[in-house]
């Protein structure tokens, strides 16, 4: 989905012995070819997650008999949950019955490649979490334009690089944290936090939102994007909730289920503790304290995936003193569609707390005017709470 996240999974999948690379970036040719065969009712990153695939095979990337695509599956109130069959229907109607589609999902908590992989990709995720971080606690204000991402991106290579190898990962983040406080840059940390939730894709993959933080942090604001290890933390905390709704607290799949959430925790705060002071004040909350923001607006036990997520992580980034809220997401995603249905009861019980909703379907927008009143809204905001 991001920049980092696929690459640092992708090196996981080599580290277990599989050929794996990353999809190339979207662009306007694999967004056609998703589009010839969808409908326009399908969940926009549907559209660009089967062109991208449909890409490959049309320009000959790789050999039709060596392929095989990885699309994740989920279980739950989202049609994310029909991805990968419907890619399968999809490639089957244009002849490459032969290529196979692999995938996981989010009942098993992404279980089914077994431990060695699972923790290597963890680790993996959490360091790209970091890295993006830094990325954009910094590129708002340097003073060379592309600095940033150029250290960014080495970044991310080198944790690739390392990521079979977890004993190496927290020193590669160090040398990085140190690269990035090396960029020049002016008045960091000057300019209004806004925190971005949202539907996970749509938020993560800049080309299917414009590359709308950018836009924002070129308003004159620094982003606060919430990563892909929450939704990780928060899959393994449903596994947990739907086995004891069965009454089943001692099984062996309840066992499995919370020694997972014992080392993903455990490697988390490893990855993390080298940087308490770097990243003082973007802590992410924990999963459970999460939920449990989200219960008087969207209960988590039944209101489940990001709807839940965006709604609590809204809560949760005025509690961190942002000046507001920015949630992305493709046009008709239910789950957001749901959070924006509580964000103005949220907003009214938190002082009229800024929190805007940004739809996209593919169709070229100019953002620049909505931004520029939303970050009006988040200033003045700010101004006033710090008066109180």
């Amino acid at each position: 989905m991001d920049y980092g996240g696929a690459r640092v999974l992708a090196a996981a999948f080599r580290a277990g012995g599989v050929k794996a690379r990353v999809v190339p970036p979207s662009d306007a040719f694999s967004n056609s070819l998703g589009g010839k065969c969808t409908s326009g009712d399908e969940c926009y990153p549907t559209k660009i997650t089967l062109g991208d695939f449909l890409a490959i095979l049309d320009r000959g990337d790789v050999k039709r008999e060596e392929a095989a695509f990885f699309m994740a599956t989920a279980d739950g109130p989202c049609r994310f949950g029909q991805y990968a069959g419907f890619m399968r229907k999809t490639l089957d109607e244009l002849g490459y019955n032969d290529v196979p589609i692999f995938s996981l999902t989010s009942r098993t908590a992404y279980h089914d490649l077994g431990d060695g992989f699972e923790r290597n990709a963890w680790r993996g995720i959490v360091a790209a979490d970091i890295l993006r971080k830094f990325l954009h606690m910094t590129r708002p204000y340097e003073i060379n334009h592309g600095d940033t991402d150029k250290v960014f991106e080495e970044s991310v290579e080198e944790v690739c690089r390392v990521v079979d190898g977890g004993s190496h990962l927290a020193e590669v983040l160090k040398t990085a944290r140190n690269r990035f406080n090396a960029i020049p840059a002016r008045n960091k940390g000057s300019f209004p936090l806004i925190a971005v939730v949202g539907e996970i894709f749509c938020r993560l993959n800049t080309f299917s939102n414009q590359d709308l933080i950018r836009k924002i942090e070129q308003h004159g604001a620094e982003c606060w994007l919430t990563g892909v290890s929450e939704w990780i933390l928060y899959t393994n905390a449903d596994e947990i909730r739907r086995l004891k709704e069965k009454g089943l607290f001692l099984s062996k799949k309840m066992l499995k289920a919370a020694a997972k959430r014992y080392i993903l925790k455990k490697d988390e705060h490893k990855l993390l503790a080298p940087f308490i002071n770097d990243l003082k004040g973007r802590e992410e909350c924990p999963v459970n304290n999460l939920l449990k923001l989200s219960l008087p607006y969207l209960p988590w036990y039944g209101s489940l995936g990001e709807m839940t997520l965006s709604a609590a992580g809204a809560i949760y980034a005025h509690k961190k003193d942002c000046a507001g809220v920015v949630d992305i997401s493709s046009f008709a995603c239910m789950n957001e569609i749901v959070a924006e249905s509580v964000f103005q009861k949220i907003s009214k019980d938190l002082g009229n707390f800024p929190i805007k909703v940004f739809y996209f379907d593919g169709t070229s927008q100019n953002l620049d005017c909505d931004i520029e009143i939303f970050l009006e809204l988040a200033r003045n905001y700010s101004s006033k709470r710090a008066k109180v």
